[in-house]
């Protein structure tokens, strides 16, 4: 229940009546945003562990928010949780702490290292890349383990040396090819079409 509410809370600062008019209004983002969707869900169906509750993949998260900025990124991520239910195999009582851990949480830390990155960073084209995307990627990754891992630990799930050797350990593993995905989706993006990435302003990282 509390995974729940934390949920539906983070989901719920999201909402700006402004960004959804111009969803609705604009056809071309509503195909941006259900098409990243898409491929979250795709990208989370590829994963492996042994232990239940304990599923290692591919986030994208980092991407995702990068292109759509934070309030379409926790829509996007909440759709591609959705499809990911329904593609399953996903049990209902794993949805709630599934969407905050695996969408939620990630798109919070996601931005939030963007706006340290752009206020304390030079602003650059080459930082943008290797820090924005290819850096803050592979450390959301490993923080969604490190997260779910205290999480499951406080809720008495596992004990810390089953989650060090079954989770956390991979954590190290998994930072990256979490990094090289979204640096390289994000570098492909802003050299063919940078106007989709809402959060790259070319008066910051080109005209200067």
């Amino acid at each position: 229940m509390l995974t729940a509410l934390m949920a539906m809370g983070l989901f719920a600062l999201s909402f700006n009546k402004q960004q959804y008019q111009a969803l609705l209004q604009t056809p071309a983002r509503q195909t941006g945003v259900l098409a990243c969707a898409l491929v979250l869900a795709l990208l989370w169906q590829i994963q492996a562990g042994i232990l239940p509750h304990l599923s290692i993949h591919i986030l994208g998260i980092t991407a995702a928010t990068l292109t759509l900025g934070w309030h379409m990124g926790l829509l996007c991520a909440t759709l591609a949780t959705l499809l990911s239910y329904f593609f399953g195999p996903m049990p209902i009582e794993n949805l709630w702490t599934f969407w905050l851990f695996t969408a939620l949480l990630p798109v919070y830390l996601s931005y939030g290292l963007f706006l340290l990155c752009y206020h304390f960073l030079s602003r650059h084209f080459f930082v943008y890349i290797f820090v924005c995307a290819f850096l803050c990627g592979g450390l959301v990754a490993a923080s969604k383990i490190a997260i779910s891992a205290l999480y499951y630990l406080s809720i008495g799930l596992y004990d810390w040396p089953v989650l060090v050797d079954n989770y956390i350990f991979y954590a190290i593993i998994m930072w990256f090819p979490e990094a090289m995905l979204n640096g390289m989706a994000i570098t492909l993006l802003i050299t063919y079409r940078p106007h989709w990435v809402k959060t790259f302003y070319d008066r910051d990282y080109l005209d200067k």
